[in-house]
């Protein structure tokens, strides 16, 4: 069987691999999906060898919260919140850093902790406490991680941090011994050796990392949730031949189902008596509304917007149209892995070799018959100077400057994996409707036959003036735009799918397509090579005639968004290719990839079809991101790599991308994959220098020059050492600013 849970307490990508190789491990388990960013976990097992309540004890043994999904943890959150945790931190950390390090900056200090030294370093270490008490996550993860031989980056915290506190300690301790044998050098030497401001700098600075982490989480639950929302609450029922209102979730399959003018779809079904225009944009991205009458499926939570008509339900609940997005976006957003943070990765190999080294380095100068101190102040000042501050910034530090440059710009990016990924994209995968073109139709040509082109945008604009149809205001608002005149029209009629008839002036006008002329006897043969080249245009013609023949014909088409073509450009000259994805038909859709140049066209997708077609692109080997602004694009913009929505768009594809154009402006996708890749080259040169310090200054501090010329590197230069390391990653970092 197959069961969702919830999981809580994971913070990082070592969180969900540690959660995935816990359950892995037991009998019975066929498959296991953790979603770091959905908070949950999916698993297929066989319930005769295995239960779910062994599932969540065993999550639980490992640290995090588990419960069925829906239900709520029994288990409490050991832990503050990112936010809380570094604001406490930095509270504290202030007059630790007043304390420690205020006449090195020339800030006088209370005389009281000069004349009495343990008294000043008893304050520092309760204050340095404090701030390991409020942070002690760090620890827990990080030790735990190192007894089951997978260190991560809170191992590292864990330690540098840890080596911070040994060496204040031991450093209070000589100078107890100092203040007893009334040694002054003694006592100057460790009353300057308390490092605890240290152990609490490492703590708050990675915290700030973590609060990154803990921002960067997408909002996928609620999408669903408002992706649910879209059908009815209430709906009206045939029951023993009367109307009655009731639940939608009670409707049941073979229901009647009375839809009224404006009302949104409940459930999906056939209309059995009458007909109206549905504007189905929510689930088709169909900007034109589409003509329905008897036999003809509709789908919840598309919108009726003219006639009235009865329908027989056909599918409720979890079976729906509607239902199946939201299972889609659930399911890509639980098999979707978030990019491991490089960070970790070199952490397995690092940590243990900085232990060893500081164990040896100790050993190698206790048996050179060195004293103890000694030998400790070298083994620590190795741990010191490898605190990973600087390569836990390295990476944090510079998406921050990212984030807040792209933001200033109207590029708002919602996870820091995206950001990551971005410079590696290979394929960019469009929706047209509303996204390359402007999501509402516009009149393009105008051709009057038989009258003055004046005279057939007055007779456009009184005829089509009561209509609510979108093409109908697309044609007044260019009649109105070249200063027609409305006339007072009667006897208003709309014929759906065809068109509009009305009385101007005592005498009858008609507006339509081919077919209701066709219907009237008006003879448009004599236009069909102008009809033909606007079709293969992808644009929609409306005729206008009266009771002596045709007048005119008026097109009409989505335009194309006004920075598309300029988008595709960019994104060409940086190697990327586009795709457009619609469900439109294969004429429009290739009539508007012709205009923007693009070659590579997928037409006719269905709404649940969409996530599954990026995904296949993604199979291939390429590096996918998406771009859409409606409801039908969520599980598209889940399923790829980064998924992007256009500021305009429905809240629910804003949330469930990664990444939102506030500015509405396709060139931001391509400044978005530069910026991409500044940040990744600011990234890995910060991790470099990382290393390179590391490498220059360890052996430094194990005391390799000391033989030869008694050069040794203490904890406070150490110290030192590791806090200027850390500011050249953030100087490093903030030159993104510039680009």
């Amino acid at each position: 069987m197959k069961q969702k849970f919830t999981v809580e307490g994971m913070s990082c990508v070592n969180c969900s691999a540690a959660v995935e190789r816990a359950v892995k491990k037991l009998d019975g388990l066929g498959s296991v999906e953790v979603s770091l960013l959905g908070k949950s976990m999916v698993c297929e097992f066989d319930e005769n060898k295995l239960t779910a309540k062994k599932i969540i004890n065993t999550v639980n043994k490992a640290g995090y919260r588990a419960s069925l999904y829906g239900e709520k943890s029994e288990g409490k959150s050991k832990f503050l919140s990112e936010k809380t945790r570094l604001i406490s931190s930095i509270l504290i950390l202030l007059p630790l850093m007043y304390i420690s390090m205020g006449d090195m900056m020339g800030i006088p200090t209370p005389h009281v902790l000069h004349e009495y030294p343990l008294v000043s370093a008893a304050i520092q270490l309760a204050l340095a406490l404090a701030v390991a008490v409020i942070n002690a996550k760090f620890f827990v993860n990080g030790f735990k991680s190192l007894v089951k031989l997978s260190p991560n980056m809170d191992s590292l915290v864990a330690m540098g941090s840890s080596a911070s506190f040994l060496y204040g300690i031991f450093s209070m301790i000589m100078l107890s011994v100092g203040l007893s044998e009334n040694n002054a050098e003694l006592v100057e030497k460790y009353s300057h050796g308390l490092y605890f401001e240290s152990a609490a700098m490492i703590l708050t600075l990675v915290t700030v990392g973590k609060m990154l982490e803990e921002r960067a989480k997408t909002k996928t639950g609620s999408a669903i949730a408002k992706l649910s929302k879209l059908a009815p609450e209430r709906s009206i029922v045939i029951r023993d031949g009367k109307e009655v209102e009731i639940a939608s979730g009670d409707i049941v399959c073979g229901d009647i189902v009375v839809i009224r003018p404006g009302a949104s779809i409940p459930v999906d079904g056939i209309i059995v008596e009458g007909h109206s225009e549905i504007n189905e944009a929510a689930l088709t991205g169909e900007s034109e509304p589409r003509f329905k009458t008897v036999g003809d499926e509709v789908m919840t939570a598309t919108v009726n917007l003219t006639g009235a008509f009865k329908m027989e339900a056909k599918k409720v609940g979890g079976d729906t149209m509607l239902a199946k997005i939201i299972e889609l976006v659930e399911n890509t957003s639980a098999s979707k892995a978030p990019v491991a943070r490089l960070a970790d990765k070199v952490a397995a190999v690092f940590i243990p070799i900085v232990t060893t080294i500081a164990v040896v380095t100790a050993a190698i100068w206790l048996i050179a018959d060195y004293p103890f101190d000694f030998a400790l102040s070298n083994a620590i000042s190795v741990l010191v100077i490898s605190c990973p501050c600087a390569l836990g910034l390295a990476t944090p530090v510079a998406i921050t400057v990212a984030v807040g440059k792209c933001a200033s710009e109207g590029i708002l990016i919602k996870s820091a994996e995206a950001l990551e990924t971005l410079h590696k994209t290979d394929i960019a995968v469009f929706d047209k409707t509303g996204t390359l073109t402007k999501g509402h139709p516009a009149v393009t040509d105008a051709f009057a036959y038989g009258c003055e082109e004046k005279e057939l945008l007055d007779i456009a604009l009184s005829l089509e003036d009561k209509s609510e149809h979108p093409l109908a205001r697309a044609v007044c608002e260019y009649a109105r735009a070249n200063n027609a005149a409305l006339r007072e029209s009667s006897d208003f009629e709309a014929i759906g799918g065809r068109g509009v008839s009305a009385a101007i002036e005592n005498i009858r006008y008609f507006a339509g397509n081919a077919a209701y002329m066709s219907e009237l006897g008006i003879d448009i043969s004599g236009y069909s090579e102008k009809l033909e080249k606007l079709s293969r245009e992808g644009k929609t013609v409306m005729f206008f005639a009266n009771g002596e023949g045709l007048l005119g014909c008026i097109a009409a088409s989505d335009e194309i968004a006004e920075d598309a073509e300029k988008a595709l450009r960019m994104l060409d000259e940086l190697g990327v290719e586009a795709v457009m994805l619609t469900g439109d038909n294969k004429l429009s859709a290739s009539a508007t990839a012709g205009r923007l140049g693009i070659t590579h066209v997928i037409s006719g997708v269905l709404p649940g079809e969409k996530g599954s077609t990026v995904t296949s692109l993604i199979e291939g080997g390429k590096t996918v991101i998406m771009t859409g602004d409606g409801i039908n694009d969520a599980p598209a913009l889940t399923a790829a790599d980064v998924g992007i929505a256009v500021g305009a768009g429905t809240d629910i594809a804003m949330e469930s991308a990664d990444i939102v154009l506030v500015k509405n402006s396709l060139t931001d996708i391509a400044r978005a994959i530069k910026y991409s890749r500044s940040v990744m080259t600011n990234i890995k040169q910060n991790l470099f220098w990382a290393f390179f310090y590391n490498a220059i200054c360890i052996p430094i501090a194990a005391g390799a020059l000391y033989p030869l010329w008694h050069i040794t590197l203490s904890p406070m230069l150490a110290s030192a050492a590791m806090s200027c390391s850390s500011i050249f990653v953030v100087a490093n970092a903030l030159r993104l600013y510039k680009k």
